[in-house]
């Protein structure tokens, strides 16, 4: 029995607003890493299991594209996309839209490692985790991939 990935939502505070008028980078990467907490927290990775386990993700790289401004007031939704994972390691990637709206707002690309707190180094998830995980990448296989991933930052050259 598939169980569907939550969508987290938010809205935009007018203390995450800067001096251009839109929501500050800093922000984007807050409500990235909240909807990453609602994906811990559906596959069982909680604060229960940190307590007992002393299992934890850490976000080893990060990729963020921005496609449009995001205002104050704006309710936004987070997709997510389980891309890959090995017995350490989680591949995700996140779509930001206005919610109700087709339009990306933002993505974010992550490398997450499942990581051992008592002696801070990576750790094997949890097999029932990585059930879950790879549950989750089987479901969002068929979904169209973002042409965000994998994208590399440069000056183009004429």
């Amino acid at each position: 029995m598939q169980k569907q990935l939550p969508q987290h939502s938010e809205i935009v505070t007018n203390d995450w607003v800067d001096y251009n008028g839109h929501m500050n980078v800093a922000y984007y990467v807050l409500i990235f890493d909240h909807a990453t907490d609602v994906l811990m927290n559906h596959i069982s990775l909680d604060q229960e299991h940190r307590n007992a386990t002393g299992g934890s993700m850490f976000v080893v790289e990060s990729h963020i594209v921005y496609e449009q401004e995001v205002m104050e007031g704006i309710n936004v939704e987070i997709d997510t996309l389980v891309l890959d994972v090995d017995d350490k390691r989680l591949h995700l990637f996140m779509t930001m839209r206005e919610a109700g709206s087709d339009v990306t707002a933002a993505t974010i690309e992550m490398m997450i490692l499942h990581v051992d707190l008592n002696t801070r180094k990576s750790a094997p998830f949890p097999i029932h985790i990585k059930q879950e995980l790879s549950e989750l990448k089987e479901q969002h296989a068929s979904s169209a991939q973002p042409s965000q991933i994998g994208r590399k930052i440069g000056i183009r050259k004429a």
